[in-house]
C-alpha cells in the first residue's frame, strides 16, 4: 500500500497505532550487541556461604533431591554450601541428618534462634540455653534474620533493636561458643522509602507490599537499623559476623568500607545483591581489592540452579557488559536494569570464592 502524497508531493507517513500497554507489562529487549561469556564452572573451588536448603522458606525441603544438588555442585566446582535453615531443636536435627551428617564437608548448617522468646521476662536466658543446645547438636553458625529490629518485641511490647543489651549478650555467647553469626539487618534501602513514582523497586514492592517498611510509625528507618548493627559489632568484638547481602547496604559501598574498617570482626557476603553490585562493578572491584580477605561468595539463590550459578561466575570473572542478573525472568525481580561484570583479577578469586569462608567457618586444615 502506498502512502498518499501531501501538498508538496512528499509521502505522508502512515499513522501508527500505539498499543494500550501498561508500563508494568513493558519488557523491552535490549538491542545493544555485545559478546556473552558463559562461565559454567567457578575458576577455583567455591563455598556458597549463604543459601537455603531446609524447610524455613519453603513448604518442603528446598533441595528435594540432594543427590542431584551434589552433582550440580560438582559440575560447577561448588565445594560446600552453607544451609541457613537449621532453626533449632528437632528441625535442626533433621537438617543436620539430611545434609551435614550424610555428606560431610559438602554442607554446613547454621541454626537460628527463636527471638520471639524475648517477649517473655526470662527470654534472654531461654535464648542462651537454646543457643548452647544448638551448638551441642552440631550447628556450625547462627543465622539472624531481619525480624530482629523490625518485628521482635520485648515484654513491654517495645521493638527490640540489634544493639539491645539482651541481643548483645546472646550474640557475645555465640562468639564464646565459636559460632560465626550471619546477620541480615534491615532490607534493601528502597524498601524503607515511600512506595511512589520515585521508588526504584516499585515492581517488587507492588507485588509484595508487606515488604515495605516505609511507615516510620511502625518501623525504624534504614539508617537507624544500620547504626544499631554497627553498635552491635563494636559491642561484641569476640564474635565473628558475616554481614549478609554486602553488609546489608549494597547500595552504598563507601558505607560498607567504613564498616569493615570500624569492625575487624566483620566480613560480608555478596548473596542476593548482583542487581546492586552489577550497577557499580568497578566500585565493587575496588572494595574487593581493598579488603581481599573480607568479602565472601554467596548466592541466596534457592532452589539454586545452574543459570543462577553461571550468572554469578560471569559477574565475578568476566568483563561482559549489560546482561541479565536474573536469567529467565521477563521482568527482573529487583529492578528494571541490567548489570555489567566486575572482571576481578584472578589472584583475588581464591580468597573470595572459598578461602575467606573457610577461615571464618573454621574449615582450614579440615
Amino acid at each position: 500500500m502506498t502512502q498518499a502524497p501531501d501538498a508538496l508531493g512528499a509521502a505522508r507517513p502512515a499513522v501508527v497505532t500505539v498499543p494500550d500497554l501498561r508500563l508494568a507489562d513493558w519488557s523491552p529487549r535490549p538491542q545493544v550487541s555485545l559478546p556473552a561469556t558463559r562461565v559454567v564452572r567457578a575458576a577455583v573451588p567455591a563455598v556458597d556461604v549463604h543459601n537455603h536448603l531446609g524447610r524455613w522458606l519453603t513448604p518442603d525441603w528446598c533441595a528435594p533431591d540432594v543427590g542431584e544438588l551434589l552433582r550440580m555442585m560438582d559440575t560447577a566446582n561448588l565445594e560446600t554450601v552453607v544451609n541457613l535453615d537449621g532453626r533449632w531443636g528437632d528441625e535442626l536435627e533433621a537438617n543436620l541428618d539430611r545434609y551435614d551428617r550424610a555428606h560431610p564437608g559438602r554442607f554446613i548448617t547454621f541454626c537460628q534462634l527463636d527471638w520471639s522468646l524475648l517477649a517473655r521476662p526470662d527470654g534472654e536466658l531461654e535464648l542462651a540455653d537454646q543457643l548452647r543446645d544448638c551448638a551441642a547438636r552440631g550447628a556450625r553458625g547462627v543465622k539472624v534474620w531481619k525480624n530482629l529490629g523490625l518485628t521482635v518485641v520485648g515484654p513491654d511490647g517495645a521493638l527490640v533493636t540489634p544493639d539491645d543489651p539482651r541481643v548483645v549478650r546472646v550474640l557475645a555467647l555465640a562468639g564464646e561458643l565459636g559460632l560465626p553469626v550471619l546477620m541480615h539487618v534491615a532490607d534493601p534501602k528502597a524498601f524503607f522509602e515511600p512506595l511512589d513514582a520515585h521508588n526504584e523497586r516499585f515492581d517488587e514492592l507492588a507485588g509484595q507490599p508487606d515488604w515495605s517498611f516505609a511507615d516510620r510509625d511502625r518501623y525504624p528507618s534504614f539508617e537507624q537499623l544500620l547504626g544499631a548493627f554497627e553498635r552491635l559489632l563494636i559491642a561484641t568484638p569476640g564474635t565473628r559476623y558475616i554481614g549478609a547481602h554486602v553488609g546489608c547496604v549494597a547500595e552504598d559501598l563507601d558505607h560498607v568500607g567504613r564498616l569493615l574498617r570500624t569492625a575487624p570482626n566483620l566480613v560480608v557476603d555478596i548473596a542476593g545483591r548482583l542487581a546492586e553490585l552489577g550497577r557499580q562493578p568497578r566500585r565493587f572491584r575496588r572494595l574487593v581489592e581493598e579488603f581481599p580477605d573480607r568479602v565472601l561468595f554467596g548466592t541466596d539463590a534457592f532452589p539454586v540452579t545452574r543459570d543462577q550459578l553461571d550468572v554469578h561466575f560471569r559477574f565475578l570473572e568476566t568483563d561482559d557488559e549489560s546482561f541479565d542478573y536474573a536469567p529467565g525472568e521477563d521482568v527482573p525481580p529487583q529492578g528494571r536494569w541490567q548489570i555489567s561484570a566486575a572482571a576481578l583479577p584472578a589472584h583475588l578469586l581464591p580468597a573470595l570464592y572459598a578461602g575467606n569462608a573457610r577461615r571464618v567457618l573454621g574449615l582450614d586444615g579440615l
